[in-house]
């Protein structure tokens, strides 16, 4: 049976895969083409993810791993809304993300190559705004770190397991 820290990971790292489903579907069916910033937070989406599940798993070994992993997960939240908030206030204003740090990232790393389905680049950043109840995808995604990160930090925060 899962501890409450543990159920919190769990409840964020699903959170988190729902908001990449959400942008595959917008993607995939609704033609919604990424550019390098909305493909970067995936990326972090994903990896908040893997990093409370593995917390989860490790934590059955000794406790203090699940607070490490909420701890790391407040970190990856925080560079996710960042992100986010780069994506909305500057790279959307740009014709081109060509060469900024996500673009190089992506490129770099060979996600958008080995896995475009997920990762490719396909939009600029000016030409991916696109917007959901009168809300741009990047304020969501601004939001939904937030939420992550304020979740992950009362799991790292809490006292039992």
């Amino acid at each position: 049976m899962m501890n409450s820290t543990s159920r919190l990971l769990h409840s964020i790292a699903l959170l988190c895969v729902a908001a990449v489903a959400v942008a595959l579907v917008s993607q995939h069916v609704f033609g919604m083409r990424p550019c390098a910033w909305c493909v970067l937070q995936r990326l972090v989406f994903l990896a908040i993810a893997a990093v409370c599940w593995l917390g989860i798993l490790a934590g059955r070994i000794a406790a203090w791993w699940r607070r490490a992993a909420a701890g790391l997960a407040v970190l990856l939240a925080a560079a996710g809304a960042m992100a986010a908030w780069y994506q909305y206030s500057v790279a959307a204003q740009m014709f081109s993300c060509d060469m900024t740090f996500a673009d190089r990232f992506m490129v770099r790393s060979g996600l958008d190559a080995g896995l475009p389905w997920l990762f490719g680049i396909q939009a600029s950043c000016m030409d991916a705004r696109v917007e959901l109840l009168g809300v741009e995808y990047a304020l969501w995604g601004l939001g939904l770190f937030a939420l992550v990160g304020v979740l992950a930090l009362i799991a790292a925060l809490r006292r039992t397991g």
